[in-house]
């Protein structure tokens, strides 16, 4: 598979293009927001400066950042079976579980917006979980960044955290349960491919305690019902995203029923292509 990554770092933009690194002069947005974007970079390619392996990996190593400039991210929900099992679970006392079920079967998609800029955390960075919540998972999810002409130009790994006990008490809980400080992960980078990524491809997800892991599954995304240009062009039909945006596009990977995040652990995802986002747990303190 041809293909690019695009890392944002503190010394700038860098591109992994077979093998080699390269450094990209333009500003976050500029650069990524392009129609057509892996045939762009590389055409480009001649004209940035090169760099050697070695400058490049300790760039990423010590300076990575989460690959986002001004756009929001936003998020679709009961894409996979067991997601709508697992939302249909949580609400199930308040009398909810309908909702889910008819959302996974229904013409319209779930979509939310999930965060802004400033709410999202990078590769080895902290993410939160709500001081006012009992119940809180991470859900890996294959992200699209898509450009501001409705385009699908690249792939990263999200973590979208959720508070599974404020979601369950009422389903119109659910911006509670989704928007609050560091409540997304993304990286480590900006996938771009010549092609669509392959429908084999496999999310996996680790969640380790005290050194010891707690849940490890893997799934591929194909099992996704909706596809993926079907979710764009529903976030599309009601806003414009003049820098482009992010969209998370729902999980198949929910631990048991009794488990819940505690500080200190540790979340690891990884999918196919891209890499490994990496993610430190803690609580949201008032005081923060």
């Amino acid at each position: 598979m041809n293909l690019a990554r695009i890392y944002k770092t503190s010394e700038g933009i860098i591109v992994q293009h077979n093998g080699r690194f390269y450094a990209a002069s333009a500003g976050w947005n500029e650069f990524v927001n392009r129609k057509g974007l892996y045939a762009t970079i590389v055409s480009e390619l001649p004209d940035m400066g090169p760099l050697d392996p070695h400058t490049a990996e300790m760039a990423i190593a010590t300076g990575l950042q989460a690959p986002i400039g001004t756009q929001e991210v936003w998020a679709a929900g009961v894409t996979y079976y067991r997601s709508r099992t697992a939302r249909m679970e949580e609400s199930e006392n308040a009398g909810g579980a309908t909702f889910y079920d008819k959302v996974y079967a229904a013409e319209r998609p779930e979509l939310f917006f999930k965060a802004t800029p400033h709410r999202v955390s990078g590769h080895r960075e902290v993410v939160y979980i709500r001081p006012d919540s009992k119940w809180d998972v991470p859900e890996p999810e294959l992200t699209l960044f898509v450009s501001a002409q409705g385009t699908i130009e690249g792939y990263t790994i999200g973590n979208d955290m959720s508070s599974r006990s404020i979601e369950g008490e009422n389903p119109l809980y659910l911006p509670q349960a989704k928007v609050y400080e560091k409540c997304a992960g993304l990286g480590p980078c900006l996938l771009v491919p010549e092609k669509p990524i392959p429908a084999d491809t496999m999310i996996s997800m680790s969640i380790f305690r005290d050194g010891e892991i707690q849940y490890n599954d893997s799934i591929a995304i194909s099992q996704m019902k909706r596809g993926h240009g079907e979710l764009v062009e529903f976030l599309f039909r009601g806003c414009a995203f003049p820098e482009g945006c992010f969209l998370m596009t729902g999980t198949c990977l929910v631990p048991d029923n009794n488990f819940t995040l505690r500080d200190n652990d540790r979340v690891e995802i990884s999918i196919d292509h891209i890499g490994t986002l990496i993610n430190e747990v803690q609580t949201l303190r008032r005081t923060q």
